[in-house]
């Protein structure tokens, strides 16, 4: 007892001397009081998921909790949750961080470490070990695998990575194997099809948008976003492999999408695919449900019509087979009152049960846990989630370090400027890579990992 006492005692204090405090192993006696329980988020629809889900499961067993999902826009996510960190006050207890804020949040003391809690509470042998890793290890491991001694600060809330939406009755049904592929097809649907363009994707300069369809492109022509062991970025980035990506990116697949288009993000992907405007299209998994409702989209009055234009499918590979890592994990705020940080260890514990996770992707969740991504609560549920199952051994992360929020800004700035004729591709991909080394080699030279 007066070793949780002490936990508590530091988590109220929010770790200030920038070491993440500890939560109890065991979770404290909850309160049968009224008692909110807040996450924060963006808004978009597995946030309205989640507290509708939450408030018909959770509680079932604690009737005196409400759950409230509060969601600001995306672009405002971090910025929304880390300026309430540095005042050591948050009106959430359960901050929804993607998988590279982590670093920052724990340096900074924001989050609680809940290594015990986990070696206590959860099965970790039921999720893949990068999958765990991603969504709450720090410092984080390298691709596809886990330090089983690195410290865990947080749990996996949604699973998501890009899917390629195509339209089978313009394409035909079997979706391109091979990025090279996949370009040429997108061409002359393009040409067959006035008025539709051959793709549609992320181009944006706000959160990840950008960032995240160059380090794709990256990733499948063989490049390297760093070396994370020596933190070297420029000469990395920017090899042959790095400039190859960049300039497919830019001469061969923006001239495929629509005019207008270099600020789209993804509601604008999706508008694109749902009104008929587009052949091939990219977007996050969890954002692509709203496209099989008939109400949203004009190619067909009924989900089963819809789907008999659009397919679903895996990312093509070309010199490799990598896709990107989406998907936050859930963590318990350092300056939440502790009874709520309690609700939020009980929660958690609750949410990762089998029988839970399986109930959560029947709701339109995308789980963690092997069992229930293979199960046929999941796999049933859309057409999409088999892509997600499949995606998971080919994942990729970005940088997981403190200094993410600068790096991430520098390339979303630079490759937006490139895709919109304002910067030389191959101008833009050094800035990118002067400009990211210049913060690493300024910073304290903590973390690393993630690739």
């Amino acid at each position: 007892m007066a070793a949780m006492l002490v936990a508590t005692t530091m988590a109220a204090c929010g770790g200030q001397d920038g070491s993440a405090p500890k939560a109890p192993a065991t979770i404290p006696e909850l309160t049968k009081d009224p008692l909110t329980l807040s996450f924060i988020w963006f808004d978009w629809p597995p946030a309205h998921a989640l507290e509708t889900f939450a408030n018909a499961e959770y509680t079932k067993g604690r009737p005196n909790v409400t759950i409230k999902v509060k969601t600001v826009p995306n672009a405002n996510w971090h910025d929304a949750m880390f300026t309430q960190f540095a005042a050591h006050k948050t009106d959430f207890d359960i901050p929804i961080l993607d998988s590279q804020h982590i670093g920052e949040a724990v340096t900074n003391g924001n989050i609680l470490d809940i290594t015990d809690f986990v070696k206590k509470n959860i099965d970790v042998k039921a999720y893949n070990p990068y999958l765990l890793a991603a969504y709450g290890q720090f410092p984080q491991a390298e691709t596809g695998k886990r330090d089983e001694n690195a410290s865990l600060y947080g749990l996996p809330l949604l699973g998501d990575t890009w899917t390629m939406i195509y339209r089978k009755d313009l394409i035909g049904d079997k979706p391109p194997q091979t990025w090279d592929q996949m370009i040429s097809v997108a061409e002359k649907c393009q040409a067959d099809n006035p008025g539709v363009s051959g793709l549609a994707f992320h181009q944006a300069n706000g959160s990840d948008a950008a960032a995240v369809t160059y380090n794709t492109v990256n990733g499948v022509y063989g490049g390297n976003l760093w070396d994370p062991k020596t933190r070297k970025i420029d000469g990395v980035l920017n090899d042959a492999a790095g400039q190859e990506a960049m300039d497919v990116l830019v001469n061969k697949m923006k001239p495929l999408t629509a005019k207008g288009s270099g600020n789209w993000f993804i509601d604008e992907v999706n508008a694109a695919v749902a009104q008929g405007k587009a052949c091939i299209a990219f977007n996050w998994i969890a954002a692509s449900g709203g496209l099989l409702d008939p109400k949203q989209s004009t190619l067909g009055t009924t989900r089963e019509q819809i789907l008999d234009k659009l397919g679903f499918a895996t990312l093509p590979s070309q010199k490799t087979n990598l896709v990107p890592l989406g998907g936050m994990g859930m963590h318990v705020s350092a300056y939440s009152p502790e009874a709520n940080q309690a609700e939020a260890l009980n929660f958690m514990k609750w949410f990762e049960q089998a029988d839970i996770q399986k109930k959560w992707a029947a709701a339109g969740g995308v789980p963690s846990r092997t069992d229930a991504l293979e199960s046929p609560e999941f796999l049933n549920a859309q057409p999409f989630n088999q892509v997600y199952t499949d995606s998971v051994p080919r994942m990729r992360d970005m940088w997981n370090v403190p200094e993410y929020a600068r790096l991430v800004d520098i390339e979303n700035t630079n490759v937006n400027a490139a895709l919109n004729g304002a910067k030389a591709p191959k101008d833009a991909l050094d800035d990118i890579a002067k400009q990211q080394q210049g913060v690493l080699n300024a910073s304290s030279g903590k973390g690393g990992g993630g690739l």
